[in-house]
């Protein structure tokens, strides 16, 4: 077994709902794996893992990405091998899917359907990393922890 540790990266892309305003997380389907997940990837030898995690957004999504802060990273083994994924939020600012051979669907969803949604449990976490984020973010100047935005 080779324990050297897969790198890899992502985000928890969001968006405000065309519509509604309301907040809005993409998950992309992979039929591969025929699972419903965040957009992420494996990083290339010496590559920045904000730049892959940004890329492999572009790359699964069609989006291109405004990043935030960084949120918990992911660890779990694939094929016998310890993985790190090191995740950001991103909010999308431009784009549009096309389907390929990786990822044939994208959904945006709020972030209760996206919970339910999501095949792996441990990515339910990155919702709720995300939404006290973006809280933190909206709590006015001066505000701590227990106040109200």
């Amino acid at each position: 077994m080779d324990d050297t540790v897969v790198q890899a990266a992502g985000c928890v892309l969001w968006r405000r709902s065309p519509v509604s305003g309301g907040l809005e997380i993409c998950l992309i389907h992979r039929p591969k794996y025929d699972d419903w997940s965040h957009p992420k990837g494996k990083l290339g030898r010496g590559e920045d893992p904000l730049a892959g995690a940004l890329r492999e957004v572009a790359e699964e999504t069609g989006y291109t990405a405004e990043p935030g802060g960084e949120l918990p990273a992911v660890h779990y083994s694939t094929g016998g091998r310890p993985k790190r994924v090191r995740y950001w939020a991103a909010e999308a600012v431009s784009g549009h899917f096309t389907p390929n051979s990786e990822v044939d669907r994208i959904l945006w969803l709020s972030p209760a359907a996206a919970r339910s949604r999501l095949t792996q449990p441990r990515d339910g976490d990155l919702v709720d990393a995300l939404l006290r984020t973006l809280e933190h973010l909206q709590r006015p100047p001066g505000a701590r922890d227990g106040d109200r935005p």
